[in-house]
């Protein structure tokens, strides 16, 4: 089957473009060049938004002080509001893996935009001499500057999810931690038996955990808010009219509703990628505590009749293609999984920003791909953990009110009393003998069955002072 085609040219030649098409000859290129993950920039529609509110800006910014007509800034800011609205996504066709430090992806909504702004003037895709990707919608921008500010703008879209799905899942703890305030258990260290606790203590400490993580995600997102728009090629700003930088600034904030501000020094921040280093390594951190409370749901919920089994985790699939009535913890399996990919990530962000070279770093499309694939990783994973899991966990009332009766770690809370060694004798004779504590404190003449009892109350064990 024939497809039409129209013919667009480069300084590399020329080369048919499917007429449909709102790309053009720079995209065609870079489809061929970069083969790599068979994923396109579609697949990162906050990037695809991103582009829109930038190229938007700095049209306005472009018209305001002379370097652009009425006629093309209009055009090309509704050509924008398109991409913003989520329409022509599917034009971004760049693989997200790319050389050239972005210039593809640039590329590509540059055509893209100029194609839509043609024909809201009406006229053929391809028609540059009236509007042209380079000479106006790239107006006062390079690649350098657009590209690293879109990407910073997209995160900072995609940070506020996962901070919503954080808060969620957290709330979901909480719930839980008033759930099982008054479930006494016993705690562990290093696997071992330890002192009595509440399993609403437990849960607690998740939520707590998450909400630390949060802040910390909330600082890392300020750090993504200082852009380079205006800096052109090196951060010199070379082809862009006086005030454009500030002006440009200013409009992104207004129209995507982030509060950007201008970097300090534009040369510095159009080589310094350390903000993604950052907010990598937070990401990191959210993914490696993640990963140990779902190691701890595992922990607790093992068995049902050889493990710890202090709780229940809801039962979501069978867990085994031999084994009848086998079920797994899939869903905290799940999540560990996606904290083992994004510590991958980190450091994949780590080698790509010390990697950078001189003015510019060339390999910040794989950093914003890594961030992106952690970032929505990290989103669905919380949102799968508590509703699939979390939500519907139940607490092992007989099993732990048994574990308590029977624990010899009660006589922790002897040592102030009758110091460690008499404490210790008593562990070591009841776990020896299987007789209560009580009953081995009388034997061994250090206390009665009474005195014992009436210090150790468990419930009374669990809370300081």
């Amino acid at each position: 089957m024939t497809v039409a085609t129209r013919t667009e040219h480069d300084f590399l030649g020329e080369k048919q473009i499917p007429i449909t098409a709102y790309w053009g000859v720079h995209t065609a290129r870079a489809v061929e060049n970069f083969p790599i993950s068979g994923t396109p920039i579609s697949a990162m529609p906050d990037l695809i938004r991103a582009f829109g509110f930038v190229k938007k800006a700095a049209a306005r910014t472009n018209v305001e002080l002379g370097a652009l007509s009425q006629e093309r800034a209009d055009a090309i800011i509704s050509a924008c509001n398109d991409l913003i609205n989520g329409l022509h996504h599917s034009e971004f066709v760049v693989d997200v893996i790319q050389g050239g430090a972005g210039t593809s992806t640039n590329m590509n909504a540059n055509e893209v935009i100029a194609n839509i702004a043609l024909e809201k003037l009406g006229h053929a895709k391809g028609a540059y001499d009236v509007l042209h990707p380079n000479d106006h919608v790239n107006a006062s921008q390079s690649t350098n500057d657009v590209y690293p500010t879109a990407v910073r703008l997209s995160l900072w879209f995609a940070i506020s999810g996962l901070l919503d799905a954080m808060a969620e899942l957290r709330a979901g703890f909480a719930l839980k931690a008033y759930e099982f305030k008054d479930v006494l258990k016993i705690g562990r260290t290093q696997l071992q038996d330890a002192v009595p606790m509440t399993l609403g203590q437990e849960f607690s400490t998740y939520a707590v955990m998450i909400e630390e993580d949060e802040a910390r995600l909330r600082e890392a997102r300020a750090l993504i808010e200082e852009i380079n728009l205006g800096a052109t090629a090196i951060g010199t700003g070379i082809n862009t009219p006086r005030g454009y930088a500030e002006m440009a600034c200013r409009y992104l904030a207004v129209e995507s509703g982030v509060p950007v501000k201008k970097a300090g020094n534009l040369i510095e921040a159009t080589q310094d990628t350390g903000a993604f280093v950052q907010l990598s390594g937070v990401l990191k951190r959210v993914a490696t505590k993640l990963s140990k409370i779902c190691n701890d749901l595992r922990l607790l919920s093992s068995g049902p009749q050889a493990g710890f089994g202090d709780i229940k985790l809801p039962p979501r699939q069978a867990g085994s293609s031999i084994m009848p009535g086998k079920v797994n913890p899939v869903i905290p399996e799940v999540v560990n999984q996606v904290a083992f990919e994004v510590i991958g990530n980190d450091m994949t962000v780590t080698m790509a920003s010390e990697a950078g070279q001189l003015q510019l770093n060339a390999f910040e499309p794989i950093m914003g791909w890594s961030l992106f694939k952690s970032i929505q990783h990290l989103n669905h994973g919380c949102r799968t953990l508590l509703v699939n899991c979390v939500v519907d966990i139940e607490a092992n009332h007989e099993l732990l009110a048994k574990r308590v009766r029977e624990s010899v770690t009660l006589v922790t809370a002897l040592n102030p009393i009758i110091g460690y060694e008499k404490s210790a004798l008593i562990a070591k004779t009841a776990i020896a003998t299987g007789k209560p504590i009580g009953d081995v404190a009388e034997s061994l003449g250090i206390m009665t069955v009474a005195e014992l009892e009436a210090l150790l109350v468990p419930d009374k064990l669990t809370r300081p002072n």
